[in-house]
């Protein structure tokens, strides 16, 4: 029978090996995050290959303007599209040799090239290598609430991802700084260390998303497959509006603009802070970045058992909660004076320890608001008779795109309120511009980070809500299906001759 439902067919329960090789694709993601962050690209495209900085910083925000558009059309023809494997795999395979291709290319321009040359092609090349890992990322992201439906089993599978892409992301960080541009290398301006960086990535990516797309290839039998429709463009337009405008949906992408602000802002400056409020070498930065790694693993463990005991909504907000609180403890203590002193030996513990403490809480409170918007993918579908995965999670990432332009624009608005001197050396800043700085950051990200976590107050999908959400697509289903049987039914003569 060919299945019309909205329901997966009865998929088998996820074990360790399909959930890691599901996750280990987010390697690509978190190495990319990374390399297209702007913290790289600006020193690369300004210093590095020469451009003009306000031609870099243009750059960097349009291209991530028009990614966060392109993203919610991927994830709206990956739902359209009907194959042989599946709707998200052959995009999923699709995305591997442009990854490495665009990586490699685009950090090993020709040295003869000059900026007028290299520029516009550098360009292209960002647009190409943003657009290659949305084609894997969107569609994955997708898969998530079809191989595991079950409530809880989704916040675990997200867990995966989650522990990757961190991995990903601050692995790549210790290579690129302790290897690549290390002073052997040349150092932070080394083309050719950018230029090894790239090649690595670029196999990085592409081999973890082929892994990825490999290791999940044998469920694409379990997974939804819903017939072709042949609807008016109009009908199509309510459809996506309808799934793009469910109340939860837009409670977390409300949620998510304030939060990237926050985190937009804290990123772009915790080098500052790190280097010249606390007085930290390149070392025991590097030292912060390896806590992360600890912290992830942490909130693996965590997220599935704190969603079963307190309910997603509930153990999301308690999680975010402590961790903004924690988050601003260091500085709070500095400005009133309660820190440890800088050159003390409980610096780097006070620190480290924090950031482990703040970094789990938080990585727990997202896979399981990632969890939260697997979720909406069937109240959604009962609404409006679609089932629209890569719509949703595309156009919930397309507010935190934007929000992060504007929370790292805010972070050099506040280094010009505070006069912070571009050029000087490192650890000779002022005190007293620090501290400045401190009591401007602190109520914007307290702030923005606070108001995230009261617009979730809002959110309606609990466990019984998606439990009747799924009992409802499974009846349809299952009316479909016998809709289906009864029409290719031959006629039976019954009394008088009627059929």
């Amino acid at each position: 029978m060919t299945q019309t439902a909205s329901v997966p067919r009865s998929p088998p329960r996820l074990g360790f090996g399909t959930k890691t090789l599901y996750g280990v694709g987010s390697v690509a993601f978190g190495v990319s995050s990374l390399g297209l962050s702007s913290s790289v690209l600006q020193p690369y495209l300004n210093r590095v290959i020469g451009l003009p900085a306000l031609w870099v910083g243009t750059a960097i925000m349009l291209t991530l303007m028009l990614d966060a558009l392109i993203d919610p059309m991927i994830g709206h023809f990956s739902d359209k599209l009907r194959t042989r494997w599946g709707r998200r795999h052959p995009l999923m395979y699709l995305s591997v040799p442009l990854v490495a291709v665009a990586c490699f290319a685009f950090w090993n321009t020709p040295p003869e090239w000059g900026p007028a040359r290299a520029g516009p092609t550098l360009i292209l090349l960002l647009v190409l290598m943003r657009l290659a890992v949305s084609f894997y990322e969107v569609p994955s992201q997708a898969l998530a609430p079809e191989l595991a439906p079950d409530y809880n089993d989704r916040t675990g599978l997200f867990s995966y991802r989650f522990f990757f892409g961190v991995v990903g992301g601050l692995g790549m960080n210790v290579l690129l700084y302790r290897v690549f541009l290390s002073p052997e290398h040349g150092g932070i301006l080394s083309r050719s260390g950018y230029g090894l960086y790239g090649l690595t990535a670029g196999l990085v990516m592409a081999s973890t998303i082929f892994l990825s797309s490999i290791g999940t290839h044998r469920h694409i039998k379990t997974l939804i497959q819903p017939p072709v429709r042949k609807v008016p463009t109009a009908q199509v337009v309510r459809e996506v509006w309808g799934t793009i405008t469910n109340p939860s949906l837009i409670v977390v992408m409300l949620s998510g603009l304030c939060s990237g602000v926050s985190m937009g802002l804290s990123g772009a400056l915790s080098q500052y802070f790190y280097v010249e409020l606390w007085g930290m070498k390149a070392a025991g930065v590097s030292l912060i970045g390896l806590a992360g790694v600890a912290a992830s693993l942490f909130g693996v463990a965590l997220a599935a058992p704190a969603s079963r005991l307190l309910g997603k909504k509930r153990a999301m907000l308690t999680l975010f909660t402590v961790s903004v609180v924690t988050t601003a403890l260091p500085q709070g203590l500095r400005l009133l004076g309660l820190a440890p002193a800088n050159g003390s030996p409980w610096i780097m513990p006070f620190l480290v320890g924090d950031f482990f403490i703040a970094t789990t809480l938080a990585i727990t409170g997202f896979i399981i608001i990632s969890s939260m918007i697997a979720d909406v993918v069937e109240d959604a579908a009962v609404k409006t008779g679609v089932r629209s995965e890569g719509l949703l999670f595309a156009a919930n990432g397309l507010l935190n795109k934007f929000t992060s332009g504007i929370g790292v624009f805010l972070s050099g608005v506040l280094l010009t309120v505070v006069a912070f001197p571009s050029h000087a050396a490192p650890g000779t800043v002022s005190p007293e511009i620090m501290r400045h700085l401190s009591l401007l950051y602190l109520p914007v990200t307290a702030g923005m980070s606070g108001l995230s976590i009261l617009v979730l107050v809002f959110y309606k999908i609990d466990r019984e809500t998606h439990e009747k959400n799924l009992a409802t697509l499974a009846q349809a289903a299952a009316l479909a299906e016998l809709g289906e049987e009864l029409e290719g039914r031959p006629a039976v003569a019954g009394p008088g001759g009627l059929a």
